[in-house]
């Protein structure tokens, strides 16, 4: 059977969009063991090509699970640089054929002087001009032990893709006492995008803990310190050009993160052992 995800917008920015979108298919495998052979149903997730263009220009494309695809592309035009606050966002349009289109105010369309990242993929870049640049020093936050047990349980959680195919990365964002947000996608970077998409179209908050199973390298990092999240938090590791954007942003960052435990790389003061 196959697994269903319905995407349902809230907010005011005019958006058409799939509401009901598969994201795996079942497959019969052949098992092979010393003892013999068997048939399985196996689920897999669906990777699938979308181009994202803004204001008409194609910007830039990636492999992703179909689901969450308006978040997808308003987040990915931020983290590429081109987008930078809600208000500049006016319409966005998913076609089914493989193309975002969104349309924004934006000052300047100018191609980018990228960096190719550890991601992989359209995502797997980041303007150098980003990463060099000035960061805006993250919002205020407090987040007790006992919110950060009650988070990333509830990420792990979810949703049964991830058990069911082991090829999804989840990223959940928790603020005011809840999970505001949560998506996943083939890469772990196209999940965090989701995030910052939700974000910038007014479905969740910034002042916000983000916690992703993938780990946290430069260009993971870097989105959410431009957001000004307060706290990031991975089921892995960091790099280290991630934790130095932490460092240099000032926000909190902690990895091998479990419901018991939790390495703070950077920023300790704002997780309060409740």
């Amino acid at each position: 059977m196959l697994y269903r995800s319905s995407s349902i917008s809230h907010y005011p920015i005019k958006t058409v969009i799939i509401m009901t979108t598969e994201v795996s298919i079942s497959h019969t495998t052949t098992i092979l063991t010393p003892e013999g052979k068997e048939e399985s149903e196996e689920q897999v997730a669906i990777e699938t090509p979308y181009t994202v263009t803004l204001n008409e220009e194609e910007i830039g494309a990636s492999m992703v699970l179909p689901v969450g695809l308006e978040e997808f592309g308003v987040g990915f035009l931020f983290g590429q640089g081109y987008i930078e606050n809600p208000q500049e966002v006016k319409e966005v349009i998913v076609c089914p054929e493989g193309r975002i289109s969104v349309y924004a105010d934006v000052a300047s369309m100018e191609p980018k002087d990228v960096i190719i990242t550890s991601g992989c993929g359209g995502t797997g870049k980041i303007s150098r001009e980003m990463l060099e640049g000035h960061i805006e020093p993250p919002l205020e936050l407090t987040f007790s032990f006992a919110e950060v047990k009650r988070f990333i349980r509830e990420v792990l959680q979810a949703s049964p893709l991830g058990p069911m195919t082991h090829c999804v990365h989840g990223c959940g964002l928790w603020a005011d006492g809840r999970m505001q947000a949560f998506y996943e996608d083939v890469g772990r970077h196209n999940a965090v995008d989701k995030v910052m998409g939700a974000i910038l179209l007014g479905k969740a908050s910034p002042r916000a803990a983000v916690y992703t199973t993938g780990r946290l390298t430069s260009d993971m990092v870097l989105k959410c310190a431009r957001m000004r999240i307060p706290v990031v938090m991975s089921r892995t590791a960091p790099s280290s050009l991630g934790l130095a954007i932490a460092a240099r942003a000032g926000l909190t960052l902690a990895a091998y993160a479990r419901p018991e435990r939790l390495n703070v790389f950077h920023g300790a003061h704002r997780i309060t052992l409740e």
